[in-house]
């Protein structure tokens, strides 16, 4: 993999489904962080490209003048070569997309996240330092049921179709521990946030 020198301040948020990722990217942007997240640029690269991807997949993928994400994901999840078709056509768009934005954030010379959930699945991105927010597979499991309101056995199929949660841990830079309350939550984002700016 090339060496990605857009990135030089840039450190990885990233977790599985349910692990309370987008709660942790909210704290550190109290803390003055600024953060690119990934699935917002992705939304944003199938807003501007909405002719291709009815051309790639039908028209019935489009809802008012948009594409319609929800029913896309429904396809793309039950189907491997579809989603590979996807991924395909919007990977390079979205990584161009956040080295445009990365760009802007370097000129500031400090530490900023790049949220991003399936870092360690698809290595596209060449970013040495970390931040996987963990919690214990049971725990993650609860809390998509409680989110989405799915039955059991649709929560483990949706956590599985990710890397288990144990190994992106062990391979994490730094790890945040989602296993308590917000209280427990708040302090690993507060100990990380020190461990950042003292790096």
């Amino acid at each position: 993999m090339p060496n990605d020198n857009h990135f030089k301040n840039a450190i990885v948020l990233t977790g599985g489904i349910a692990t309370g990722k987008s709660t942790v990217a909210s704290l550190f942007m109290l803390h003055g962080f600024l953060i690119i997240d990934a699935d917002k640029v992705a939304h944003e690269v199938l807003d501007e490209k909405v002719d291709t991807i009815s051309s790639l997949f039908g028209q019935e993928y489009i809802k008012d003048q948009k594409v319609d994400r929800k029913k896309l994901g429904t396809l793309i999840f039950n189907d491997q070569k579809q989603k590979q078709k996807l991924e395909q056509f919007v990977h390079p768009l979205i990584k161009e997309k956040i080295i445009e934005k990365a760009k802007i954030f370097e000129l500031q010379n400090k530490p900023y996240l790049i949220d991003i959930p399936l870092f360690f699945e698809k290595g596209n991105y060449d970013i040495k330092t970390s931040i996987v927010v963990y919690t214990p597979k049971d725990i993650q499991i609860q809390r998509l049921m409680d989110r989405d309101k799915c039955g059991y056995e649709e929560a483990v199929i949706k956590i599985e179709n990710q890397m288990d949660i144990e190994e992106k841990r062990s391979k994490a830079t730094i790890v945040i521990d989602n296993s308590k309350d917000l209280k427990n939550l708040q302090n690993e984002v507060e100990r990380v946030k020190k461990l950042l700016v003292n790096r």
